[in-house]
């Protein structure tokens, strides 16, 4: 399998304690992807969505463990139950608010990306689709809100 890469974050976001754990928590950064050159007409129609999902590379991962002890919990889970950076395919999940399009470079806000991260790609939030308001969230579901992060602890 191989992946080619469609673009680069231009993220604020330079080492991972910088970033927020979730894009949507804490302050809501500005981030710019930079699609590769020749790729403008693959973002037509793209400006009429208010969010998309960007799928990008963790390159800066630090290879991986079955089970991790998340920020905001004390107690070991299953990796594929957290949503750990460091995972055995570093691919890396997020809806992002659009700001603007303008060529190949999408302005977005609400980014937990490094900079220089690699975007693998992009596709429109659908709130039909990708929303399942009520939905379980398991373990998540009995931390308090918004929770401390025991990183710095």
């Amino acid at each position: 399998m191989t992946l080619t890469p469609i673009g680069v974050i231009e993220s604020p976001y330079q080492w991972r304690d910088e970033a927020p754990r979730q894009a949507t928590v804490g302050a809501q950064a500005e981030a710019t992807i930079v699609l590769r050159r020749g790729l403008q007409n693959t973002l037509k129609d793209l400006i009429g969505f208010e969010y998309c999902w960007v799928l990008y590379w963790f390159n800066y991962s630090h290879g991986w463990r079955q089970q991790v002890v998340p920020p905001r919990d004390r107690v070991k889970r299953g990796l594929f139950a957290t949503r750990s950076p460091d995972r055995p395919n570093p691919v890396g999940l997020s809806a992002v608010r659009i700001v603007s399009i303008r060529g190949v470079r999408i302005v977005v806000r609400g980014v937990d990306m490094l900079n220089g991260t690699p975007v693998i790609d992009i596709k429109p939030y659908v709130p039909a689709y990708d929303a399942f308001p009520g939905a379980k969230a398991g373990w998540v579901d009995g931390l308090a809100e918004p929770g401390p992060d025991h990183r710095w602890e």
